[in-house]
């Protein structure tokens, strides 16, 4: 199929339609806005459902409500928005049900500003709700790469029944980049037995995240933790970079390791043996590959769009093993690869 240029919020709200979304719900918040005006035009022709919610809140509950159905449904926003929809979120976890939710980031905390962050790291790996849930996150760097996670993450949250988050930012949503697309096809909506469909010659189902007797919770609670379990064995995404000789090694994901890829190619004609580690999936997190890559390296500087949020989990996979840095950038502002440049020639001077 031909290639296509597309701006990266388009190009997710395309995906998603080629993956059969059937039901779109979203709220207006830059820079993720171009989704909705998107999917305001495209769902409707198609014949699928498209709302613009009055708040973040009734979108993700929505959400909640058509995936019940066994729609095939989708929300998306940026950081504030996100933060909005936590309960929503923890809801649809308990009551295992599919659904994806894609978090355009911006420049915070509060309202902040409309430039690219890294900043919601931590509340979108580490759960960001209340309860025991762990989501599936899918961290994109470029265009094409974000409609084939938005795809993946369908299939993810079908095949776990569970929330999938897909954590760009508002570089990668505004760019344009050429992107191949599948092929559209009507919506394929897999056997869904739990689905409330109308209880038609068949007992009913009850959805639920209420269980107020304590070891019927906890039961549901053990049943989460083994579907956890089985995606950390059989999920873990990442990208390696020039690090089999790299003597520093850069763990950066998204619009970071865009950057950090152009600064290895100009450390390198410098004569630094640099590589990129590049988690995919941010969770579950590929903590025994980060190490092995580690230990061929002799330092590793972990690179961000935030105060250090994944730096946590870096030296979770790393320990004590290697000296770990961090360059980071907050507020919405880029660096250049000059200044990640800059960063690796001190780190590597302590040496």
């Amino acid at each position: 199929m031909a290639k296509v240029l597309m701006k990266g919020n388009e190009a997710i709200a395309e995906a998603a339609i080629r993956a059969g979304c059937e039901a779109y719900f979203g709220y207006p918040i830059t820079p993720q806005t171009e989704v909705l005006e998107y999917m305001s035009a495209r769902m409707p022709e198609l014949g699928r459902a498209f709302v613009q919610a009055e708040s973040e809140l009734a979108a993700v509950n929505m959400l909640y409500g058509a995936a019940c159905t066994g729609a095939r449904a989708m929300t998306t926003t940026s950081s504030p928005g996100f933060s909005l929809m936590q309960e929503g979120l923890s809801y649809i976890a308990c009551s295992e049900v599919p659904a994806v939710v894609v978090n355009v980031m911006r420049g915070g905390p509060g309202l902040g500003n409309i430039q690219p962050s890294q900043a919601d790291y931590l509340q979108m790996t580490k759960g960001g709700g209340h309860g025991d849930y762990s989501p599936i996150v899918l961290a994109p760097s470029t265009v094409q790469e974000t409609v084939d996670l938005v795809i993946l993450a369908f299939d993810l949250a079908d095949k776990y029944r569970q929330p999938v988050y897909v954590i760009a930012d508002g570089m990668i949503g505004q760019m344009m980049e050429p992107v191949e697309l599948p092929e559209l096809k009507p919506p394929q909506r897999p056997e869904r037995p739990w689905a409330l469909t109308g209880a038609k010659g068949r007992p009913r189902n009850i959805i639920t995240s209420l269980q107020l007797d304590p070891p019927t919770l906890e039961k549901v609670n053990l049943r989460l933790q083994e579907i956890y379990k089985r995606i950390r064995e059989n999920e873990q995404r990442h990208e390696e970079y020039m690090t089999d000789d790299a003597d520093l090694l850069m763990v950066a994901y998204g619009t970071a390791a865009r950057i950090v890829k152009t600064a290895i190619a100009k450390a390198r004609r410098q004569g630094l043996k640099a590589g990129l580690f590049r988690p995919i999936t941010v969770n579950p997190y590929p903590y025994d590959a980060l190490r092995k890559a580690a230990d061929r390296a002799k330092r590793v500087l972990v690179v961000e769009l935030s105060a250090g949020q994944m730096l946590e989990d870096v030296r979770l996979a790393v320990m004590d093993r290697r000296p770990i840095h961090f360059f980071g950038k907050m507020g919405g502002v880029v660096p250049m690869p000059e200044d990640i440049v800059d960063a690796m020639n001190r780190v590597m001077a302590e040496a």
